[in-house]
């Protein structure tokens, strides 16, 4: 058994003890969507409220993004850690188990998305733009975005996450294998089956508790990793395993209060095996159908269209087209992504002129925008994104630049429902 969790950690990865409600929780007021969404939507955080009532909820665990200016956050953050130890010390939990959990989420848009919630190894990642770890951020890591969500994090006595790392798995084998081995394991029957609240779908989580099972893991997460210098045309001294699908943020916050516990602790016998050296993700395939990638177009205010057209011609591996006096499209001769080099450049033009740069989900919403006299818009239309194009994207030129894509609409997102022991 030890073989086997010496291979895992070579990948960066760590068999949890996973923390779920007792058999007879309400599990769809136990589950909440994670807590970067619906961030203008008072009235979402309200409704999910007033569905968990006074039931045991992540609601209390977590803190959403809709109530940062609220100007109470120290007291919202006591709020949570008293929850969590009171959860803990109360018998919300049933005892914990050592395995991973493979599940099955259907939402709204996709009947069966496919994960894998295990812990991480964040000396094996960094957001840094230069670096090149075995775990890497897709986008850039804004600092002033951290302190408030340390603040959350450290000394908390539990952890349950929203963050998603992806896999680039194109035949998309190993996560439906691994779901096979734990449906027929001894006990088939899932750990939990729940609707989720608002809309949202349901989820389904079984069991990987066994070391044949884990062994698989390893298996293909090993075969991955020997391809992906040769696949993206890099030589880098760590493969390129994982990308940070969702939750760059809370990873990158992990990674913080994981830093200054080294820090201060690092003089102690056994500090390396810390809780908060690792971090609860779920894991995908880039490739999983149940996966949607969309660009986040552009829109430019108080500037002029010929501007915007004189910096597109100098757009290398993309065309353009005029669907409108204001409105470009661009069209990929390239898997790479647009924002690589259209938001460099998009940010240069903006500086001298004071053009302001919005990020806009979906062409709707756009060619609305396009439309509107009232406030002129120049409109870029990015094209669509190729999976096969963000590994090497992110493999040859780093973090993408802000706002690059969106994983599917905001209810598919990922909900907390498993924990892990953290500080206490």
């Amino acid at each position: 058994m030890g073989d086997i969790h010496k291979r895992l950690a070579a990948l960066g990865l760590k068999i949890p003890e996973i923390l779920l409600p007792k058999p007879g929780a309400e599990l769809e007021k136990w589950a909440v969507i994670a807590c970067d969404q619906f961030t203008q939507d008072l009235h979402y955080w309200e409704k999910a409220r007033a569905i968990a009532r006074d039931a045991p909820s992540c609601l209390n665990l977590i803190f959403p993004e809709a109530y940062l200016g609220d100007g109470r956050p120290d007291s919202r953050i006591q709020s949570i850690h008293r929850a969590m130890a009171s959860y803990m010390n109360e018998g919300i939990f049933a005892p914990p188990r050592l395995n991973c959990v493979y599940i099955e989420r259907a939402t709204p848009f996709h009947p069966c998305r496919r994960g894998l919630v295990l812990a991480v190894d964040l000396d094996q990642y960094d957001w840094a733009p230069d670096s090149r770890p075995l775990i890497r951020s897709t986008e850039g890591t804004i600092k002033e975005r951290l302190p408030p969500r340390m603040d959350i994090r450290r000394g908390a006595p539990l952890e349950t996450p929203h963050i998603l790392l992806l896999i680039d798995d194109e035949e998309d084998t190993l996560l439906p294998s691994l779901g096979e081995l734990a449906k027929n394991a001894g006990s088939p029957a899932p750990l939990y089956d729940t609707p989720l609240m608002m809309d949202s779908g349901s989820v389904k989580g079984w069991p990987l508790d066994n070391e044949k099972a884990w062994t698989k893991l390893a298996e293909g997460l090993e075969k991955l990793g020997g391809k992906a210098n040769l696949r993206y045309g890099v030589q880098d001294s760590a493969p390129f395993l994982y990308a940070v699908g969702d939750g760059n943020h809370s990873l990158a916050t992990a990674k913080g209060i994981w830093e200054e516990y080294k820090a201060l602790h690092k003089h102690e016998q056994g500090y390396e095996n810390h809780p908060c050296r690792w971090a609860l993700v779920e894991l995908e395939n880039l490739y999983d159908p149940g996966i949607s990638f969309e660009p986040i177009h552009r829109v430019l205010f108080d500037t002029e269209a010929s501007a915007i057209e004189a910096a597109l011609k100098k757009l290398p591996g993309f065309r353009y087209s005029k669907k409108g006096e204001r409105y470009f499209a661009l069209e990929a001769d390239t898997a790479e992504l647009a924002t690589v080099t259209l938001q460099p450049l998009l940010d240069e033009l903006a500086k001298p002129t004071g053009a302001a740069i919005d990020y806009i989900h979906g062409k709707e919403e756009l060619r609305r925008l396009a439309a509107d006299a009232s406030r002129p818009a120049i409109c870029i239309e990015l094209p669509p994104i190729r999976k096969n194009g963000l590994f090497q994207t992110v493999a040859k030129n780093g973090p993408l630049p802000r706002k690059s894509f969106s994983m599917g609409e905001a209810r598919e997102k990922r909900f907390y429902l498993e924990c892990r022991k953290l500080f206490g």
